[in-house]
């Protein structure tokens, strides 16, 4: 069987499903980081981390709790 790599959106969804709770961009960071995915540097990471965030907003995985800052709540 070929190990097909996670992307990140699935890394971060698959940890939400798993863990639930608040969700911001340094924790995503970390999920992304400890799924194997190692950014070029630590703003590429957050960028990419509030892209995912995002992304799952829309989803309808994440609902969003600040209306400033990237911090959102697990939406199970």
């Amino acid at each position: 069987m070929i190990d097909v790599p996670q992307t990140h959106k699935d890394a971060v969804a698959k940890a939400i499903a798993a863990l639930g709770g608040i969700w911001d961009t340094q924790r995503t960071v970390t999920t992304l980081r400890d799924s194997g995915h190692e950014p070029t540097d630590q703003r590429a990471a957050e960028k990419e981390a509030r892209r995912v965030l995002r992304q799952l907003a829309l989803k309808g995985s994440l609902v969003k709790i600040d209306p400033v800052r990237a911090i959102y709540r697990s939406a199970v």
